[in-house]
């Protein structure tokens, strides 16, 4: 309650200097002065508020548009109009300055927007949400579209009804995707059978209405309808659409990965998705369709390329709600004069408009989650969340005002509508959403997803291979190839100690990593796992120097470095000169593959024996994954080996082992589940460490996996135990350091 005091506090001081600030601009009569102004008020304000309403349970983005009518001539404006003028003059050259950030920020909107559309999930889903997407949109689009044939001539554009009725149609049937998202994220739902019907029918409404806002585009461009206009308008939509989803779609991976992967300056990715999203946005707008449609596809597609990684994502998701967020919002709020709303004829005619808009969508959305075999329930929880407008409609109105499509009223009652059924969303859906029970299947897949977020293989989205031309090298390869099959991750391989020039062996790394791929991928389809696994992207790099090459890959954030070289280590388990300075290079989570003899390599098939030693750690916890991402496509067995501590503990001390222990085993027996592996696990009481997995590995396995922990210093050690394994070992260990 405190911290809701203090925000209210800094927003009432921050309102309160504004007219310091409005004479201040006011006397300079600087343009660029002005501008600043403007940003930094938005953007403090649009801030304070956005906070706020976080902390109430909605969005921020209502606070951002608060923030904007607040200092629009809702409320500043009626203070002071002269203020309100100073600091947002409506001279042209001072408003293109402003607009030109807002119009950017759309397109950055949009490109967020499809950036976290999940095109998996809605193929997933199925026919519930399809049901769901179609009446939601199509009952409010014609409730939306004959009210704007009835709405009285006053409040449209002059000699013009047919378009103002489309934008009413379009602005009454679209869901905000993101508010959406947010409420099941937050009510722990997001996994849900329901949950991923709620935000798998948004991302299709969202896709099929902005292809709709595209074509209303095209008409209002024309200011009438011209069917043959029309028609080349949606037949070039359609091959576009067509394009991009084919043949865009691998240009774009490419395009991502080029630029990662050869360029050494900062931020590469993010300038090519920039320039991406620049060129399908001039794509659409030449098409005669607006630049909405080509930036939201530029962003479904960034989106799914195996190339972008979290840090690059959340870097640009920084830029785009930080900047041009607050911005545009405010701008909307700032172009909403709620102040019309004195006026009962127009209050109350908004006031219709709002409730036509809440029982359109609540009943197109409720309908069709009963057609989609829903609950009654689930069908009120359904229409409860697609209820909420936000982001998308203030985006069409104002690009439908900035056209003339729309009225200032017009605009304000649309601007209303979003602001009241976005707020009453949240709580509507928490309700709807807290009597829902869960059943035995749904609970055990959401325990299995639950495992996957918190797991190490399933959160890997790029790995680096270095290897040489050695029977490890192509053994390493298969590993590679196996742990990223599952999951299409992108693999860049760079080969050391070259012995056959810039030509690779035929059965060299790049096609060891292509079979160990199959295999997985095979693997998943048997289990019918959904979605199916992307094909695995290679890119191969012979280093000269050596050194160098690392260095430089290093920097191009890879989530695990596989190696596997001919000489890693000397008799007595010291690692090579070479794998410490590839270890010191790459600071990430490595996996360093060692063998003592390296004839007697085992086979990656059904024959094998692998022995994972745990102890309950994080560390140990991920090796275990790695082996079952490699036992689950080859056949293999796994045994667990739980190593307990010594015996100089009191029978309560010893108790509480005990159950540390049944608690470790358990967790990977689980693990091992969720990659339907059968575990065998084993125990060795009162045994060193190095000693017990020695004895149990001798029994039969093949391949030791251990988890292991870099020590500090300038020579790679990973501790007594992994380096009495180098030295005693015989057979092929795999050392995963996380």
């Amino acid at each position: 309650m405190r911290g809701g005091q203090s925000l209210i506090a800094v927003t009432l001081l921050c309102l309160a200097a504004t007219p310091t600030l409005a004479a201040a601009v006011s006397g300079s009569g600087n343009a660029e002065g002005t501008f600043i102004a403007e940003i930094v008020l938005l953007l403090l304000v649009g801030r304070i508020l956005g906070e706020g309403m976080q902390r109430l349970g909605q969005p921020a983005i209502m606070g951002q548009l608060i923030a904007g009518i607040l200092l629009g001539p809702s409320l500043f404006g009626a203070i002071w109009p002269e203020g309100q003028k100073a600091i947002f003059p409506a001279a042209p050259e001072q408003k293109a300055m402003i607009d030109a950030v807002s119009q950017l920020g759309i397109i950055m909107l949009l490109l967020l927007t499809g950036m976290e559309t999940d095109l998996k999930l809605v193929r997933k889903v199925g026919p519930a949400a399809i049901a769901v997407s179609v009446t939601g949109i199509v009952i409010p689009f014609a409730c939306g579209f004959a009210l704007g044939q009835v709405l009285p001539e006053a409040i449209l554009p002059v000699g013009h009804r047919l378009i103002p009725s489309l934008f009413l149609g379009t602005a009454l049937s679209i869901s905000s995707i993101k508010i959406v998202a947010m409420v099941v994220r937050e009510m722990n739902f997001t996994r849900r059978d329901l949950g991923q019907v709620i935000v798998a029918s948004a991302i299709m409404e969202d896709t099929i209405g902005w292809v709709i806002i595209a074509i209303t585009f095209g008409i209002a461009s024309r200011g009438s309808l011209d069917l043959w206009s029309l028609a080349r308008s949606i037949a070039g939509i359609a091959l576009f659409l067509v394009f991009s989803f084919t043949l865009g779609r691998r240009i774009v991976f490419h395009l991502i990965r080029w630029a990662n992967d050869n360029f050494h300056s900062e931020f590469p990715v993010i300038t090519m998705i920039l320039i991406i999203m620049g060129v399908m946005a001039e794509t659409t707008q030449l098409l005669g369709v607006h630049t909405v449609l080509g930036a939201f596809v530029a962003g479904i597609l960034i989106g799914e390329s195996p190339i972008l990684t979290q840090h690059v994502e959340d870097q640009l998701r920084g830029l785009i709600t930080a900047l041009f967020m607050p911005v545009f919002f405010g701008l909307a709020g700032l172009s909403a004069d709620l102040t019309v709303l004195k006026d009962p004829n127009l209050a109350l005619l908004t006031a219709g408009f709002v409730l036509v808009a809440s029982v359109a969508k609540f009943g197109g959305a409720f309908l069709g989650g009963k057609l989609g075999g829903l609950t009654f329930k689930q069908s009120l929880a359904v229409g409860s969340a697609m209820n909420a407008r936000g982001s998308t409609e203030i985006i069409v109105a104002s690009i439908g005002l900035g056209m003339g499509a729309l009225t200032q009223n017009l605009f304000t009652m649309i601007v209303t509508m979003a602001v009241v059924t976005t707020m009453a969303m949240p709580p509507m859906l928490r309700r709807a959403l807290a009597v829902l029970p869960m059943d035995e299947d749904e609970k055990l897949r959401v325990e299995h997803e639950t495992l996957d977020e918190r797991g190490f293989v399933t959160n890997l989205e790029r790995l680096l291979l270095v290897v040489d031309d050695s029977r490890k090298g192509m053994f390493a390869g298969r590993i590679a190839g196996l742990v990223a099959g599952a999951h299409g991750m992108p693999i860049t391989i760079v080969r050391l100690n070259n012995e056959n020039g810039a030509n690779e062996p035929a059965d060299g790394p790049s096609r060891q990593v292509k079979e160990g791929a199959k295999k997985s991928q095979a693997a998943m389809k048997e289990d019918n796992a959904e979605p199916d696994p992307e094909e695995v992207h290679l890119t191969t790099r012979v280093a000269v120097p050596a050194a160098e090459t690392i260095t430089q890959e290093a920097r191009k954030g890879f989530d695990l470095m596989i190696v596997g070289l001919k000489e890693t280590h000397d008799e007595e388990g010291v690692f090579d000169v070479s794998i410490t300075r590839l270890a010191k290079d790459f600071t990430g989570p490595l996996a360093i593959l060692v063998s003592n003899d390296s004839d007697a390599l085992p086979s990656l098939s059904n024959r094998l024996r692998i022995l994972v030693p745990v102890n309950g750690t994080p560390t140990a916890r991920n090796a275990a994954e790695v082996a079952f991402a490699i036992a689950r496509p080859t056949g293999a067995s796994v045994t667990a080996l739980y190593v307990s501590a010594g015996s100089d503990f009191s029978q309560r001390a010893h108790a509480i082992t005990r159950l540390q222990e049944e608690a470790a085993l358990k967790d990977i027996a689980d693990l091992g589940e969720r990659y339907k592996v059968t575990v065998r696990t084993a125990l060795q009481p009162k045994v060193a460490a190095d000693n017990a997995i020695l004895k149990i590995a001798a029994s039969g396995h093949g391949l030791i996996i251990m988890g292991v922990g870099r020590r500090p210093g300038e020579q790679l050690y990973f501790g007594n135990t992994a380096s009495a394994i180098l030295k005693k070992w015989k057979g092929t260990a795999l050392l995963v350091a996380s």
